[in-house]
């Protein structure tokens, strides 16, 4: 009874501080849902809807016993909300590789990793596909020709395949992820793209593009493709070299529209109007200029949202701005704990997948961080008594600590989710992210408004020196000698361990708050110590990797570069395939390549060539991975040809030769096991 006594004091401590903590709770049920072992059933949905209800009661109580009572039942709903959003949003899936026509219309354009323009298509025609069968949604890639607009109906011959699994065992599953964008297939193209109808009406698709095409027009080369992912969302014009450079210089959230773009917008649109109005004394003293002013910026907002396309990283956003406008026009505080919990609810409500991504984990860490630790030091900002010296300082240390607050907010995830660290990453900032909202956003805005009158020329030129000195700060910081480092992939544990801990940092009130220092500094000291696996296969046979004293060494040195910059960046090795290969002291020309690990070979046979040229006898400490189909040999070794390995997807072996496939979990809704 001590316990539950005490328990209850500690909680009813927290009284007026607990709204935080409804997506944190929300949250973790939709999180319980992805590490389910297996895809739930309507059994299953219904045993934890039942226990929601039958907790009801005691989280009226209102004490301890009930707090953690609505916990429960927060994660709970978080569950079934995630299972319904996943059955509810499910699509066709293509369970072969296809070849042949591929019509539809053409709904977004973007470019892929390797910098390769593409096209997405709704309501898709495949030869000899049933519609029952046929994907939503197509993803081509475009080896030659223009690509057409959206809106455009087209047709071409394309090859086609589901969308991969993960690349290792544990790894990014980018069926999951296509799963929710109800992307069905994707695929290439080597001929060109034929326009084979008139273009259908898509208002707002159209508005991008001609906008996207307008600024670039407008602003020189090296400045219009960014101005235009600015503005439109529109990052088909970004060169490859740029992206590379923001991405060293860690600048690359300045391309995205994200909260940072959608927040400056809306600033920028709320402090002019409401100026404006002040300059009137009829309209300052008769109206509430403020509220006004917040109204029309939020207005403004949801224009922006339509005009970058609207994809989730933008809609999460204007959510979050959209939060904070609204609580001024009811006279509540803006910028509170309280205003990103809301927010965060929105999103989950709105997409709970987002939760697994990096966008939404990096922008309400950094957000919540910089909302806790400003409001701790606000007395050391107040306005008072002071000259222009004083208030340059004090502006000086507000970029300064905001730059640092959001960098280590945001770094574990960017180095979990992309194996990278940007050294000078808060040199770079501290240089670039003042120009964007003093000098870009402004000349964006500007630009806009001077359109109607034929101005627009005056905002772009802004805007341009804006965006030229941010590449001129990137190009600079990504050649420094080390600007980047590369950091091994965590282990599954030590995200959640280090968000838990950081959360009740953050989140709790008292002194029992830096009890989270505790699992945040385990996190952060086991994270070197990630085990990782000795021998990797990939799903489809083409390529092996070992790991040695030097590092991992591949089976190939070109071909797979999609797969083997994946495993080489989660190993956190910097270097590129062809040194990878050399570890393994290959021939380059050779088509049958043997590597060793714990006194087993992995011989890698390469096409038919390789076939006709391998020798090995099939002994029971070989494993012989083809690309080909073949017929296996008598002999006790592992014989992997691409059959089997679509079937187990790719391959991990780890210390003590425990081996785990990437399909040896029971099948989710996303499965190919499930798709057929």
């Amino acid at each position: 009874m001590r316990i539950l006594s005490a328990l209850d004091a500690v909680l009813q401590a927290q009284r007026g501080h607990l709204f935080p903590w409804v997506p944190v709770f929300f949250g973790l049920g939709i999180g319980l849902y992805f590490i389910a072992p297996a895809e739930p059933d309507l059994r299953q949905y219904g045993i934890v809807l039942l226990g929601c209800g039958l907790l009801i009661w005691p989280a009226r109580r209102g004490d301890g016993f009930g707090l953690l009572a609505a916990a429960l039942i927060l994660v709970g709903l978080g569950f079934s909300y995630m299972g319904g959003r996943a059955h509810q949003i499910g699509a066709p899936v293509l369970t072969f590789r296809y070849y042949g026509a591929v019509e539809g219309q053409v709904v977004a354009v973007d470019r892929s990793a390797s910098d390769a323009v593409r096209i997405t298509l709704r309501h898709v025609r495949l030869d000899d596909v049933s519609p029952a069968r046929t994907p939503a949604r197509v993803r081509v890639s475009l080896m030659q020709g223009t690509a057409p607009a959206p809106g455009d109906w087209v047709m071409t011959t394309a090859h086609l395949s589901p969308p991969q699994g993960p690349a290792e065992p544990g790894g990014f599953d980018f069926r999951r992820h296509a799963w929710f964008l109800q992307l069905g297939a994707v695929g290439y193209t080597r001929v060109p793209v034929l326009r084979t109808q008139r273009p259908e009406a898509l208002p707002i698709a159209t508005l991008r593009t001609q906008v996207s095409e307008w600024v670039r027009i407008a602003m020189p080369d090296r400045t219009g493709g960014v101005g235009a992912a600015l503005i439109t969302g529109d990052r088909a014009h970004v060169p490859r070299a740029v992206t590379d450079a923001l991405r060293a210089s860690n600048l690359a959230h300045l391309l995205a529209i994200s909260g940072l773009h959608m927040g400056l917008f809306a600033g920028v649109i709320f402090a002019s109007l409401r100026r404006a109005f002040a300059l009137s004394p009829i309209i300052a003293l008769r109206w509430p200029i403020k509220k006004i002013a917040a109204f029309f910026a939020l207005v403004a907002s949801f224009g922006y949202l339509l005009l970058s396309g609207a994809n989730i990283a933008t809609e999460r956003a204007f959510l979050m701005v959209a939060v904070m406008l609204v609580a001024v026009v009811l006279d509540r505080r803006a910028i509170s704990v309280r205003a990103v919990a809301l927010a965060a609810i929105l999103v989950l409500l709105r997409r709970p997948e987002s939760l697994l991504s990096a966008g939404f984990q990096m922008s309400f860490s950094a957000t919540l961080a910089l909302v806790v630790v400003f409001r701790g030091v606000q007395p050391l900002f107040a306005a008072g008594r002071g000259g222009s010296w004083t208030t340059l300082w004090r502006w000086c240390a507000g970029l300064v600590l905001s730059s640092l607050v959001a960098g280590l907010a945001t770094a574990p995830f960017g180095a979990a989710h992309f194996n990278m660290v940007s050294h000078y990453g808060l040199i770079a900032n501290l240089a670039a992210v003042p120009f964007m909202g003093a000098v870009v956003v402004p000349g964006a805005v500007l630009a806009i408004c001077l359109a109607p009158i034929g101005a627009s020329g005056v905002g772009f030129w802004i805007m341009s020196q804006g965006i030229g000195w941010i590449l001129t700060v990137a190009e600079t910081v990504a050649r420094w000698p080390g600007a980047r480092g590369y950091v091994v992939a965590p282990d599954d544990w030590i995200l959640p361990v280090l968000i838990s801990g950081a959360l009740l940092v953050l989140l709790w009130q008292g002194r029992l708050r830096w009890l989270g220092v505790v699992p945040v500094c385990i996190a952060l000291l086991a994270w070197p110590q990630s085990q990782r696996p000795q021998v990797l296969i990939a799903a489809d046979g083409g390529l092996i990797g070992v790991m040695t004293q030097d590092g991992r060494a591949l089976s190939r040195a070109r071909g797979k570069s999609f797969v083997a910059g994946i495993w080489l960046e989660n190993d956190g090795d910097g270097v590129d395939q062809e040194r990878a290969f050399a570890r393994g002291q290959g021939e380059s020309s050779a088509r049958v390549q043997t590597l060793e690990w714990q006194g087993r070979r992995f011989i890698h046979v390469i096409g038919n060539t390789g076939l006709a040229q391998l020798k090995a006898t099939c002994l029971r400490e070989e494993v012989i991975v083809l690309t080909v189909a073949a017929d296996r040999p008598d002999g006790g070794c592992d014989w992997l040809t691409p059959a089997q390995l679509r079937a187990s997807g790719s391959i991990a072996y780890f210390d003590g030769g425990k081996m785990i496939a990437a399909h040896q979990r029971s099948p989710r809704l996303w499965s190919p096991h499930r798709t057929k």
